[in-house]
């Protein structure tokens, strides 16, 4: 490892350690649907002397867009493009650890940056304002932290990580509730992954790009079995 490398792990380890969540949010990741959290991240401005006192922060708000949970394999990911060959031997491992198609949820993110406020106070005082705020006025999906002005992004990352390790236990025991993660008796695969076919079916009927099902339907291995009803779509 060079020197460069090593301090950029060494700076991202204590940015990592330097995040706070001063207010969380009052309910997790939805599992049936998308998801939108309102982040505010209050950090002590990088230009500022350390030495000297002087109370001063940045603001920076934005909303980190979650989507529906997705229901996936070992198998679904192997037939996914975009991953090294490092990931597709640990896949593999899974795959034949757990089995190829044992259920496991992929969580997809988006960020939108908002709008960036220098704040005439310090760190804790802003943190503590805006997370009073946001209890007045009962706002459920939004978190408010303090970390690294240079590494606000990975502070903010960090923390998405630890709420969707949360959020999954619930989702599990959401999608347990209602048997998506039983297997289907025909396919040998989670009841979820048949619904979302079925899903997709009727999305193809109303308008949707027949290409999206017959791609769902190669990655899970099912083309075969849907193939008579995927090509009577067109005779339609």
């Amino acid at each position: 490892m060079n020197d460069k490398s090593d301090k950029n792990q060494k700076n991202i380890l204590r940015a990592l350690e330097s995040t706070i969540v001063v207010r969380s949010p009052k309910k997790t990741l939805s599992t049936f649907g998308p998801t939108e959290l309102k982040y505010f991240m209050i950090t002590t401005p990088s230009y500022l002397d350390n030495d000297l006192k002087q109370d001063e922060s940045v603001v920076r708000e934005g909303i980190v867009y979650a989507e529906k949970p997705d229901l996936v394999t070992p198998y679904y990911m192997l037939n996914l493009d975009g991953f090294s060959n490092e990931a597709k031997e640990y896949l593999n491992y899974l795959k034949d650890y757990y089995g190829a198609n044992s259920p496991g949820l992929l969580y997809t993110y988006r960020k939108d940056e908002g709008k960036l406020e220098i704040v005439n106070d310090s760190v804790e005082i802003v943190a503590s304002r805006i997370a009073s705020d946001l209890d007045k006025r009962s706002v459920s999906s939004a978190v408010v932290l303090t970390g690294q002005d240079e590494l606000w992004d990975v502070c903010l990352f960090k923390y998405i990580y630890d709420y969707t390790a949360k959020s999954s236990i619930e989702n599990v025991m959401d999608l347990n509730h209602f048997g998506l993660l039983d297997d289907d008796p025909r396919l040998n695969i989670p009841k979820g992954i048949v619904q979302k076919i079925e899903n997709l079916f009727i999305q193809v009927n109303q308008g949707l790009n027949p290409e999206i099902l017959h791609s769902e339907l190669l990655r899970w291995g099912l083309f075969e079995y849907y193939e008579d009803r995927f090509y009577r779509i067109f005779n339609r």
